[in-house]
């Protein structure tokens, strides 16, 4: 028997116990803490759409950027290439926010590994494609030697910080983690440098994340090549390190990690496995303490670099209707349609001349998820309701219960033709719904064009 993916998300009364301990202004601004310009950790409405952007430098080169963005924060597609290079210098390590204003910022490493680096650069965006440079900072620290892996984090009082990776001319390879607080709203000025108690020196790439009242660090051990977990009740620290070597399973030679809430509330880590030449991704639902098996992210993995992201919602998204009938009919194959056959769903040719029994089997009533109301249920023509179940798509009876509200949730993603959409699993991100040989199943993305077909389904006038 096929083994169900790992990691079950949690329920939607979790989900919604973990807003109510989110600040009122995170929540009326669709915002989470730390994570300025994202979007709550629900499926998006009808007609918008959840954008993850991602501005990596190379691995063929490190003196430009690539844009890319995603609606799934799995598949991520190429918006520009170059898209900023620096007037001088390099761009490595770029971080990005949607600041208040409206503008986008990064903020980045401005030289290569082996020349020494006492600065960070700036540059500003209004559409997150065409960047404008602004200002190479350096950073006030006595005998400063190197200044890398700058990350934003932006507090749950609003406040702009760059936490900021530094060594010293005593000794240039031991790096320890700062924070720098933006004193006026253009992010021109900033306070002097605070290291982050508790976390001590020899750790890099310290990334931050906010829930209720605790900061959360992902930093990486320089030594153990580790990336460790810590926490504590200020942002400055001190900070705790309760999980180190290799507590997550996600390995060694691992660095720049960047985290993002998805859509179904889970919390998923992106980190660059520059030992193997591997981008990987890896999603929680228990608060980081326990972490799905790492996967290479397809399309970017082996040519992005140290990134970290945005979430935004975002309009122009698909739209579909609920409390309606509709067939769906495949992308690739214009003549076949999803049909409950013996159970299952199965993609078989329907046209006029087809029985009464295959019209009202390839016919679907479309209601809201019943896990997320954003998302989407589909109900056949008996009453039972499109689920996955070892990865196979299948009609049942709805038992109440939390896991089968979950498997039988989808999200729309926009699909690859007019018209059509993709059926995301809620509660396994990047999982579709995908034909091969004319059966359907939930089926994790590798980015090809061929899959993005297969799971691409346009709602049409239902047959019966």
């Amino acid at each position: 028997m096929t083994t169900r993916p790992p990691a079950p998300p949690p329920s939607r009364r979790t989900l919604l116990r973990g807003l109510a301990a989110l600040p009122a202004s995170a929540v009326l601004l669709g915002e989470l803490p730390g994570l300025l310009g994202t979007a709550l950790a629900a499926a998006p409405p009808s007609g918008s759409a959840t954008r993850y952007t991602i501005v990596p430098f190379l691995n063929s080169n490190d003196g430009t950027v690539n844009v890319y963005q995603s609606d799934d924060a799995t598949d991520f597609r190429l918006v520009k290439s170059s898209a900023y290079t620096p007037p001088s210098n390099r761009i490595r390590d770029a971080s990005i926010i949607k600041h208040t204003n409206g503008y986008y910022y990064i903020t980045y490493t401005t030289h290569t590994w082996q020349d020494p680096s006492t600065t960070i650069g700036f540059a500003r965006s209004t559409d997150r494609v065409n960047w404008t440079f602004l200002y190479d900072y350096t950073v006030p620290i006595g005998n400063l030697s190197r200044a890398w892996a700058p990350e934003w984090f932006v507090d749950s009082d609003g406040s702009v910080n760059v936490l900021v990776s530094c060594s010293t001319t005593n000794d240039e390879w031991i790096f320890t983690p700062y924070l720098l607080k933006a004193t006026n709203s253009t992010l021109t000025a900033w306070s002097s440098p605070v290291a982050l108690s508790g976390i001590g020196a020899n750790h890099i790439d310290t990334y931050i994340v906010k829930t209720g009242s605790t900061y959360h660090a992902f930093t990486k051990n320089e030594t153990t090549k580790y990336i460790e977990y810590a926490t504590a009740s200020r942002l400055t620290g001190p900070y705790t390190i309760s999980r180190t070597g290799n507590w997550a399973g996600w390995g060694s030679y691992r660095e720049g990690p960047a985290l993002v809430q998805l859509d179904n509330g889970g919390w998923r880590i992106f980190f660059d496995g520059y030992g193997d030449g591997t981008y990987y991704y890896s999603d929680s639902y228990d608060t980081f303490a326990t972490w799905s098996a790492p996967a290479a992210l397809p399309v970017v993995s082996g040519t992005a670099r140290h990134f970290t992201l945005i979430k935004e919602t975002v309009s122009g998204g698909p739209s579909l209707a609920k409390n309606v009938t509709r067939s769906f009919r495949s992308a690739n194959f214009s003549t076949r349609y999803w049909q409950s056959q013996s159970s299952l769903l199965n993609l078989p040719v329907v046209s006029g001349s087809s029985t009464t029994a295959e019209k009202q089997a390839s016919t679907f009533t479309v209601v809201a998820g019943l896990a997320d109301s954003g998302g989407y249920s589909f109900r056949d023509t008996a009453g039972n309701y499109l689920r996955h179940w070892d990865f196979r798509a299948r009609f049942d009876a709805n038992d109440g219960t939390t896991t089968f509200a979950k498997d039988a949730t989808f999200i729309a993603r926009t699909g690859t033709t007019s018209g059509s959409l993709r059926f995301e699993s809620y509660n396994y991100p990047g999982y579709y719904l995908r034909h091969y040989n004319y059966q359907l199943s939930v089926e994790r993305t590798n980015g090809t064009d061929l899959f993005r077909q297969d799971s691409s389904f346009t709602p049409v006038a239902s047959w019966a």
